[in-house]
């Protein structure tokens, strides 16, 4: 006890020595320089100021839904004991960030999906229920809101500017397990990690995350929200040093989208790309394995209107380095759409510079949905022309083109026939399918549709179905 008086002693010896407040060593001030400390009396002793900053943004997300289990078993049915389906509640936990003092809430659309109830408890124990103005699952984002009718809850300012860096000092605050809020430290281990989801790129950092972070806060020592948690990478199912966050530049864009249009809206190039490896970097003339070779453009899309075209290789975009296909969708879905926005590729041995356009996926072709009834093989399958637009709505690839079969009736001819949806129709007959008024003008005409050879493509296999006609 002595020896701890003795050390208290001295350090405040050399606090007060040096005029250096306790303010002074806990915060750090926006835009204030980084440095490495020198001494330990440079070292952080509490980052206490900073939670006090964030915490009361930072909110638990309560959601319920109830779970339907089928009655009678086959076992049962045949023994004569019928039972009634029974229902249970199933209930779970997260986290969300106040981004808004009005009641916007942010939080990972994997918390909330699938929620009939959905209920928010503030840092102070009031308790609200939101409503969901969009949720993206291809980027794990949902934007709530929650009425506070005049008052202005505490929020945290969303870091645009790109200065994280690899080793800033991080807290991550949520409610993990259920156990109350919770601060933990780490750093930045790593940036733009692309390798964990299809579309994002992720913060990685060692402030340990577990199950009930999800949608908690990623805060800086200046009180900024630099990302949204989201997963972690774990065999036991708790935190072992390597936790994702969702930046904050694609967060501030999908909050802006969902109070602005409703919906979150990510812009498109209209190019499907491929990254480059070594042999192809060597090949195309590049220095290194770099950037994402285009292999297909959408014919009026972006890429097309702006001039480029298959072969060229994306090395940037509006100068941020675009290494691989996940990389390319998250810059993408950081932008807005109709903004202009430079591109780097590499053409021939040649760097060039292109202003692209990018906006959202258009909806051309029109769906023009179609049911079909007849006697034919497809009796009871609903048709559309797909789109890209409608490819992204109902996560299909949205570079096919041609005609989809959206849904088949259960029981129905089409059914029988093994029909499925997302089946592409590539042709009845000998003629070509291009649209859904082609294939009912087809159907009709056709003196024999019942025995009409139809070409599908499913999961880019192209053949046909051994099809006939089964009266009901």
């Amino acid at each position: 006890m002595k020896n701890l008086f003795i050390y208290l002693y001295i350090i405040s010896f050399f606090l007060f020595s040096f005029g250096v407040s306790a303010q002074d060593l806990l915060y750090v001030a926006p835009g204030a320089d980084k440095v490495v400390p020198s001494s330990t009396l440079q070292v952080e002793l509490s980052y206490s100021p900073v939670v006090k900053l964030t915490s009361p943004a930072v909110v638990n997300v309560f959601t319920s839904r109830t779970i339907s289990r089928r009655g009678s078993s086959f076992f049962d049915q045949m023994f004569g004991m019928r039972r009634a389906p029974q229902e249970r509640t199933e209930s779970s936990l997260g986290s969300g960030v106040i981004v808004r003092g009005t009641g916007v809430i942010v939080t990972n659309a994997h918390v909330v999906n699938g929620a009939e109830e959905l209920k928010i408890v503030l840092n102070d124990r009031r308790e609200f229920e939101a409503v969901i103005l969009a949720q993206d699952e291809d980027i794990d984002i949902a934007v709530l809101k929650i009425d506070v009718g005049e008052e202005i809850l505490p929020s945290l300012a969303i870091q645009k500017d790109n200065t994280t860096e690899i080793g800033d000092i991080v807290l991550a605050i949520g409610n993990p397990f259920g156990v109350g809020q919770t601060v933990t430290s780490g750093i930045i281990s790593a940036l733009g990690r692309t390798n964990v989801t299809d579309t994002s790129s992720f913060i990685q950092t060692d402030a340990a995350v577990n199950p009930g972070n999800s949608g908690g806060a990623l805060v800086n020592l200046t009180g900024e929200l630099i990302g949204v948690n989201t997963a972690i990478f774990s065999r036991s199912g708790g935190s072992n040093g390597i936790g994702f966050a969702i930046p904050g530049e694609l967060v501030s864009r999908a909050v802006d989208s969902a109070i602005s249009e409703g919906r979150i809206v990510r812009p498109w190039m209209g190019a499907r790309t491929n990254a480059v490896d070594s042999v192809m970097a060597s090949a195309l003339g590049l220095d290194r394995s770099r950037g994402t070779v285009i292999n297909d453009i959408y014919p009026s899309g972006p890429a097309a209107s702006a001039g480029l075209e298959r072969g060229d290789v994306i090395l940037s975009i509006a100068d941020t380095e675009i290494n691989d296909d996940s990389g390319l969708r998250f810059k993408l879905a950081t932008l807005r759409p109709s903004q202009k926005v430079n591109v780097k590729l590499w053409r021939g041995g040649i760097e060039k510079s292109l202003t692209v356009i990018v906006d959202i996926p258009k909806e051309l072709p029109e769906r023009d949905q179609k049911k079909l009834k007849g006697y034919h093989a497809l009796d009871g399958a609903i048709i559309v022309n797909m789109s890209p637009a409608l490819g992204e709505e109902l996560g299909f690839d949205p570079y096919m083109r041609g005609v989809m079969v959206l849904s088949v009736e259960r029981g129905s001819v089409a059914a029988y026939n093994r029909f499925r949806t997302g089946d592409f129709i590539v042709s009845l007959g000998k003629e070509t399918v291009t649209s859904t008024q082609q294939v009912l003008s087809l159907l009709n005409t056709n003196k024999e549709p019942g025995n009409l050879e139809i070409m599908i493509d499913r999961n880019g296999r192209i053949g046909s179905l051994p099809v006939r006609y089964l009266p009901k």
